[in-house]
């Protein structure tokens, strides 16, 4: 009896310890589950990391590449004209230059030669920064005896914009010829020309491509058909723009055709108008802006030539005129509008 006693003691015990074991081994189990579901969860998030991060560095190379080849995109070739002053293209050069290593790539920078002049050839061949070529047409973007500002570049690319934008609109320039410093007061005034400019104008391709076969060969103007007499009085006097404007921040679509109408229509009605003779005198004792109607070309080159301004006209259009209007400071703030016969009635100013 005692020993069977003895026999089921022992196996209370042995049943104690194996239960301990299993509870044990349970724990233990449990523990295991836990750091397995942890590993899980880690890789999981490792896993996810991994993928944000190969995703993010996906999307930031993208960025930076969209970023360098958005830089990469020229926006158009600058093609200085030359012909046989070698003085003048060096000064042209180095005035580009100045300016250009940061858009170099945007805009590819050549020198055009008419003529056979070897000293303007060695000159331009001299220059890293540009390609030198001979063509037997050209177009000119420049004129070898210019000096660009610091906004060129801004400036042309702003422009390239409103060309894809506005397809009324033929060229974008940078050239004012009325623009002597006594006539000029704010740089960030921009306006439409019928009037095709003399110098620094940009063109499309498909524009090009459509004048270029009957482009004259008395061009540019001063060079050509007017041999050279306005230079000393209306080209040499420019004022170079010296601000540094940041054309691409600003909204230039009060430029596009059929905002502009509206915007200049409202400057031309809310000047005063003048008549009669001694304009000039009238026009110093008016406070604010003046419009000044004129008869017919005759009548329009009498009144430019009292102020001084360009009295010019080409194929029926006075240089720098907007539906027959020509606009110029007078003593650096108040504007002049010489207004054309019919010029109130293209606006849509009634009762003016």
């Amino acid at each position: 009896m005692r020993l069977l006693i003895d026999q089921i003691s022992m196996h209370q015990e042995n049943d104690v310890v194996l239960e301990e074991k299993v509870k044990r081994k349970e724990h233990e189990c449990e523990q295991l589950r836990t750091v397995v579901q942890d590993l899980e969860r880690t890789k999981q998030e490792q896993i996810s990391i991994k993928a944000y991060m190969m995703q993010h560095n996906a999307q930031s190379k993208k960025g930076v590449r969209s970023l360098i080849l958005e830089a990469q995109v020229p926006v158009a070739a600058v093609v200085i004209m030359a012909c046989n002053r070698a003085d003048y293209l060096e000064r042209t050069i180095q005035s580009i230059l100045r300016y250009h290593s940061s858009v170099a790539l945007k805009f590819p920078l050549f020198v055009s030669q008419d003529g056979s002049n070897s000293d303007v050839r060695t000159k331009a061949m001299g220059f890293d920064q540009l390609t030198y070529m001979q063509p037997k047409s050209q177009i000119s973007g420049a004129g070898y005896d210019m000096v660009i500002s610091p906004d060129f570049f801004d400036y042309f690319e702003a422009g390239a914009d409103l060309l894809d934008k506005d397809k009324s609109i033929m060229a974008i320039s940078s050239w004012n010829d009325n623009g002597q410093k006594q006539f000029v007061n704010d740089p960030y005034a921009l306006y439409r020309s019928d009037f095709f400019p003399g110098l620094g104008w940009m063109l499309s391709k498909p524009t090009w491509d459509e004048l270029s076969p009957k482009w004259p060969k008395a061009y540019p103007f001063w060079r050509g058909s007017s041999l050279g007499q306005f230079f000393p009085q209306y080209l040499k006097p420019i004022k170079l723009n010296d601000i540094q404007v940041d054309w691409k921040s600003m909204d230039l679509s009060y430029l596009m055709e059929d905002k502009f109408v509206k915007h200049f229509a409202d400057l031309v009605r809310s000047a005063k108008p003048l008549n009669g003779t001694d304009l000039l005198l009238k026009t110093n004792n008016v406070d604010g802006d003046v419009r000044i109607q004129y008869r017919d070309q005759s009548h329009f080159e009498n009144i430019a030539q009292q102020y001084g301004i360009f009295d010019e006209w080409k194929d029926g259009i006075p240089r720098t005129a907007y539906k027959g209007v020509v606009v110029f400071r007078h003593q650096t703030l108040k504007r002049v509008f010489l207004v054309g016969p019919d010029s109130l009635q293209q606006l849509g100013i009634q009762n003016a």
